[in-house]
């Protein structure tokens, strides 16, 4: 009858069960309007904003300081040349030409001749835009390198006025941005002015004598300003990168310790629930317990009563000892009930000892042959010639693998197929595979038919899948289902490899 086929088998779905038990837990966490981290996305818009901010600022600050730098030192440098070219004017001009001609008048065109060739001199290669002085009495430009504007009243401002005190003053006018290096907006422009005081020249060489004059020096830097600008588009880039790295290798790590955090929390969800249920396990077995202890005696008595009542009718009136019968069936499907509650509620002392489960299946199928018969099951088995032996409690795996073939033979009430295969798998494990034909289980009731007094039929207790999973994990393995509505279902049972 048992007929031997090879390469039978059935699909095993990935998740197992403590897989689908972390799922009912996310589940849970979702419906109890557990909120989802967001530290990442909290952290990427403000740290992109900080970032942004100091990018902006960093650069800023460093533009300020450049620009700072540069005109201190063009500063000192034009104060350098102005002195020269008060030395140079006062000794190779003012006195020559008070000896020569007894004033200086720069309309003559000797004067302007002599005193613009000693500046131009001076100023050559300089980047020097030009050069005015100013006479002492009122504000009118008596000489400058443009000589179109000799003689414009006026022009001094500010400036002049603080350099006939004796004191030194400089402004510096710019304009554009980096925006105008790529062709954006206005040219930059930059430029320095400086007025100064056109003093007498002391026979110590010292210019600290009277007051002659002013001389404004405009210089041109708008080179300068340019590589500033040059600067800080650059700082700005080397920033941005520095800071995008930065950016990106933090959002890595907090998104990492999110996920662990997430992880953990789950993990802690779902210890939590399995500790809640094992609480309310333990109060639902004692009390299974002693409502099953003072159940059974009574069930006892009443089902010996009923066959000496059975034997009576059948003397007295032959043919009612039917009723009695009835009695001792269900008395008897009561005292199995009560003894699954029992099995359930009391913890289970494992004698364990290496085995194969071969012998175990041979009579668990020598038991359910009848049945096989009675409902027209096809049964085919495939094992493996050398299945490797692991630790086993006999009677329990066979309570528990007798389980689940009476599940499949319940699933084919109509007739079908049965197929038991057994494997060794390649990490050492044991693989023990239990496929019917049957009407199969919905997805839905798949995640829960390990869970104790659950069951999709009107009869029994929906203990025995519960009691198989305990005794699966007892032994150290997993047990898994597989199903289709209308095709069958396949259960997956992994033992360990031996220690």
């Amino acid at each position: 009858m048992w007929e031997a086929v090879g390469n039978v088998g059935c699909v095993v779905k990935e998740k197992t069960k403590s897989e689908q038990k972390v799922d009912a837990v996310r589940k849970q966490k979702i419906d109890a309007g557990a909120q989802p981290f967001k530290l990442v996305k909290f952290f990427s818009f403000s740290s992109l904003v900080v970032i942004l901010v100091f990018t902006l600022l960093l650069s800023w600050f460093q533009s300020k300081y450049s620009q700072k730098v540069m005109f201190e030192q063009s500063e000192a440098h034009t104060l350098l040349l102005a002195e020269s070219i008060n030395q140079q004017v006062f000794h190779r001009f003012v006195l020559p030409t008070v000896i020569r001609y007894g004033k200086i008048s720069l309309r003559e065109p000797e004067q302007y001749t002599l005193i613009n060739r000693i500046i131009t001199g001076l100023i050559h290669g300089m980047d020097i835009d030009s050069v005015k002085i100013y006479d002492s009495s009122k504000n009118v430009i008596s000489y400058s390198t443009n000589s179109e504007i000799i003689g414009q009243e006026d022009q001094g401002g500010k400036g002049y006025t603080l350099a006939l005190t004796g004191e030194t003053s400089s402004k510096l006018i710019y304009g554009g941005s980096f925006s105008n290096l790529v062709g954006v907006g206005k040219s930059i422009s930059c430029s320095l002015t400086t007025y100064i005081p056109f003093r007498q020249v002391g026979k110590s060489g010292e210019s600290d004598g009277e007051i002659l004059g002013v001389i404004e020096i405009d210089k041109d830097l708008t080179k300068e300003y340019s590589k500033i600008l040059l600067l800080q588009v650059k700082l700005l880039l080397g920033s941005s990168v520095v800071m995008a790295v930065l950016f990106l290798v933090l959002r890595s790590i907090v998104a990492r310790a999110d996920k662990i955090m997430e992880a953990k929390t789950l993990e802690r969800l779902r210890l939590e629930d399995k500790l809640n249920q094992a609480e309310r396990l333990v109060h639902l077995g004692t009390m299974v317990a002693t409502v099953s202890h003072e159940i059974k005696s009574p069930l006892g008595i009443v089902r010996s009563t009923a066959e000496l009542l059975q034997k009576r009718i059948k003397k007295i009136a032959p043919g009612n000892e039917m009723l009695a019968g009835i009695i001792i069936d269900e008395t008897t499907r009561l005292n199995d009930i009560v003894i699954e509650f029992l099995d359930f509620a009391r913890p289970q002392k494992m004698n364990f000892v290496v085995a194969t489960v071969d012998e175990i299946i041979t009579k668990v199928l020598t038991f359910v042959t009848p049945q096989l018969k009675a409902q027209g099951v096809k049964l085919v088995t495939d094992f493996a010639p050398d299945l490797r032996a692991t630790m086993l409690d006999q009677d329990a795996f066979y309570r528990a693998l007798l389980n689940i073939v009476m599940n499949a033979l319940q699933a084919m009430e109509e007739g079908g197929e049965l197929q038991i295969t057994t494997a060794n798998l390649d990490d050492g494990a044991v693989l023990l595979r239990v496929r019917d034909t049957g009407r199969g289980i919905s997805e839905e009731n798949q995640a829960q038919i390990f869970n104790p007094f659950f069951t999709d039929r009107h009869k029994g207790t929906g203990l025995g899948l519960a009691i198989t999973s305990n005794i699966i994990e007892t032994h150290g393995g997993t047990v898994t289902v597989t199903s289709e509505p209308g095709l069958g279902s396949c259960f997956a049972i992994k033992l360990p490899r031996l220690a």
